[in-house]
């Protein structure tokens, strides 16, 4: 259930609070984890709906055409950000289907669990901390 405390978390929610010895990735957290995931995908789509209704209603055929670029420029920002939470969307479904599942939690490379708290920041993370930070120095090599 989201909580609209001042300590909640990552959009409305509550971080999970484990308990001592419970099992990692038990219903009760996977439930946590999809009401989140849901929650932000909801957020994303609101904000989608939002940027197409203002930009019907913004559209202007400018006659100065420095106001005309103003726009253009303000629009194609929106568009780009919106084309971000786009990808975002389809990255939050695939993690939802991991949950449905029950293959959410735990990393793509050496199997071992996320973590509850590295999930509560990113929780479409696929990666364990080591696997991405392996992952991160290959990318600098390569890039270098």
């Amino acid at each position: 259930m989201p909580n609209s405390s001042a300590n909640s978390g990552l959009h409305g929610f509550a971080p999970y609070e484990e308990k001592k010895g419970e099992e990692y990735m038990n219903e009760k957290q996977g439930q946590h984890f999809r009401n989140l995931l849901l929650a932000w995908k909801s957020e994303l789509m609101e904000e989608v709906d939002r940027t197409m209704s203002h930009m019907k209603d913004e559209a202007s055929n400018f006659p100065d055409p420095a106001d005309r670029a103003s726009q253009e420029e303000e629009f194609s920002l929106e568009l780009r950000t919106r084309d971000r939470e786009r990808k975002l969307i389809k990255k939050i479904d695939k993690t939802l289907e991991l949950v449905e599942n029950e293959d959410y939690g735990f990393c793509d490379t050496c199997g071992v669990e996320i973590g509850i708290r590295r999930l509560e920041a990113r929780p479409t993370a696929t990666l364990c901390v080591d696997c991405k930070t392996l992952d991160e120095i290959k990318e600098k090599q390569v890039g270098a």
